[in-house]
């Protein structure tokens, strides 16, 4: 307490800081940041501690434009679409991390990314021309095949170390879709990042700038070969790193278990009956000059003589504890008592349950490249896809910050072969948790000399399904050869597929209308559905657009979809006084419908507003 009122200068600036870590550096409001993130006019300076790039200004107007693609479901791709709460999106994540934004806002308890590393010889999306504007971004990531798929050469471009711009592409790449994620973690969330040597350093600075990097929880380190390769020309590299952040200071990490080599070191040589311990050290490497009141003799409880540390060591404790251990019989002089010092115990009961996760993960802990590899050949075939992570390695992930209990979702949107599904599946088996996956990975196109395109797959994001499909087979045939291993009989083993899209509806573009279009301009104001948009996937987008989620449930009753038990009523089909009563009866929060439902009928629009209104509804047509 200094006596003095609540500085209201700093309290807001420490509430801004809590919401947009983003607009600080070195814990100062960075103006330049402010004014990029809530205007168009951004321009960064280059003289100050700040992480900057050519195109970076870019890379905030990216986050500035808002999507309107939608999600179009796959029923045909999925297992268990109705019921599953486990997502697999098809479609280019940044377009995607867009769509997500209303539905899943602060829903996320994890997210884990396997990102391009940037060696030199990777691709990804990222503009070759830093002048390249939306309209032509969207055509590029728009460029598809005979049969529809997108093509490589249309998305991607090689982000070669000859390019004058090379840290820069994949910055540019980078920040716009963690910004996006941060949004998408709960408050207590947290996401872990894989990355090597080539951006580590870079991406650390851009992770401190968007999560704060109050919120650095760990660099860790994983080993992630065996054995160093000898035809390396420099210093074989056998580890990776995993950056790991939170949201804010709510996220909290959980204990790993101990394991089995971990409790062995546990024994109980003396039947004390508090149960197995380990020992310590019973002296420290302090002097006695600098702790004079732990240089004392202790008694030999055989012998009788007077036993003294070291000269250059003293007792862990000061002579009222040591006595307080010799009655508690906590201290071990061996099995004859024919230690000359005493070492002391600790009991594993009288420990907390599980231990600590550290930042050294080694491969005999949670894996490495080959096992990842032996594993999806095992499902899929020998060398179906080329760098898949280990499945132990991703358990370990979900074990640090999940519970079985809460549901959690687990967000990865650059899936690969689909890890992060087989790893949220298979701990929900061993542990009976209800934690839900939600993937997103693009439909990359494989290389026709590829093992994947001959064994018939055509795009990544093909593997990553079936992948998902046949460890939910995996795991059926184990349960039902194995039930009484298993605790979780309504496991969820299925999986909804959506593809992104363009919208369903027509968009009113004022700003365009010229003479040329303005026939189609009228059109799509008089009439916004696009013709053959099915009516499911009209009700998905009104639902992710209303802020609900693709798992909510979802009843078709008559004339209209009721949305997560009633909240929502979406009507894309029929609208009479019968549909109407019936709506309102039903008590609904929010009520959206098709404007041209009530063509030729003014007066049934105008007493459906009104009897919306009295019925406290929130009523909206398009």
């Amino acid at each position: 307490m200094n006596g003095e009122s609540l500085n209201i200068e700093l309290d807001n600036l420490a509430k801004l800081k809590e919401q947009f870590p983003n607009l600080f550096t070195e814990g100062k409001l960075d103006w330049e940041k402010l004014k990029a993130t809530f205007s168009d006019d951004i321009n960064f300076a280059n003289e100050r501690y700040v992480l900057n790039w050519a195109g970076k200004s870019d890379a905030f107007k990216v986050l500035q434009v808002p999507t309107t693609a939608t999600l179009k479901p796959l029923q045909e791709e999925s297992i268990n679409f109705d019921t599953t709460e486990n997502i697999f999106i098809e479609g280019e994540n940044l377009e995607v991390l867009k769509v997500l934004q209303k539905s899943y806002y602060n829903k996320i308890k994890c997210i884990i990314i396997d990102p391009p590393y940037n060696t030199g010889s990777d691709s990804f999306i990222y503009p070759d021309k830093f002048k390249e504007n939306k309209a032509d971004y969207e055509k590029r990531i728009g460029e598809k095949d005979e049969e529809g798929y997108l093509m490589k050469e249309g998305m991607f471009r090689k982000n070669s170390k000859d390019s004058g711009h090379y840290h820069s592409n994949w910055l540019s790449m980078m920040y716009p879709r963690l910004f996006l994620a941060k949004n998408l973690l709960k408050d207590d969330g947290v996401i872990f990042v894989h990355i090597d040597d080539n951006e580590v350093h870079n991406l650390r600075l851009i992770m401190n700038e968007i999560f704060g990097e109050e919120n650095f929880v760990a660099e860790i380190v994983w080993q992630k070969k065996y054995a160093v390769a000898n035809d390396d020309d420099g210093i074989s590299a056998t580890h990776e790193y995993i950056l790991v952040f939170s949201k804010s200071s709510k996220f909290e990490r959980n204990l790993l278990p101990r394991t089995e080599k971990q409790l062995n070191r546990y024994q109980n040589l003396d039947n004390d009956p508090r149960g197995e311990w380990t020992s310590s050290e019973y002296v420290s490497s302090k002097s006695k000059t600098e702790r004079p009141t732990l240089w004392y003799p202790i008694i030999h409880p055989k012998t009788g003589e007077e036993i003294w540390p070291d000269e250059n060591a003293v007792w862990r404790y000061s002579k009222e504890k040591h006595e307080e251990l010799v009655k508690e019989n906590r201290l071990y002089w061996g099995a004859e008592f024919t230690y000359k010092k005493p070492r002391l115990k600790r009991f594993l009961s009288e420990l907390q349950d599980g231990v600590v996760p550290g930042t050294w993960w080694t491969f005999e802990e949670v894996g490495h490249n080959d096992e990842g590899q032996k594993e999806t050949a095992e499902l899929l075939g020998k060398k179906i896809f080329s760098t898949p992570k280990p499945v132990r390695l991703i358990k370990r992930i979900i074990e640090i910050c999940t519970t079985k209990k809460d549901n959690d979702i687990i967000l990865d949107f650059f899936s690969g072969s689909g890890t992060t599904a087989q790893s949220t599946l298979e701990f929900n088996e061993e542990d009976g948790g209800n934690r839900k996956f939600l993937l997103v990975q693009l439909p990359e196109i494989c290389d026709e000399d590829s093992e994947a395109f001959k064994a018939g797959y055509k795009t990544i994001a093909e593997i990553s399904k079936e992948r998902i499909r046949r460890v939910i087979a995996k795991i059926e045939k184990e349960k039902a050869e194995k039930p009484d291993m298993f605790d979780n009989g309504k496991q969820d083993l299925g999986f909804k597929v959506f593809r992104l899209a363009p919208s369903n509806f027509k968009i009113w573009r004022s700003a365009d209308i010229n003479e040329e279009n303005l026939v189609q301009q009228l059109e799509a104001f008089t009439n916004p559905v696009h013709e053959g948009s099915p009516v499911q996937n009209m009700q998905y987008e009104l639902m992710l657009k209303a802020g609900y989620q693709l798992t909510d449930k979802v009843e078709h009753t008559g004339n209209y979809f009721v949305i997560a038990n009633g909240e929502l009523i979406i009507a894309l089909q029929k609208m009479d006084d019968k549909t109407i009563q019936q709506i309102i009866g039903a008590k609904p929060n929010k009520v959206i419908t098709l404007d041209n439902l009530f063509t030729g009928n003014d007066q049934l629009k105008t007493n459906t507003v009104l009897q919306m209104k009295d019925a406290g509804i929130d009523f909206k047509t398009i």
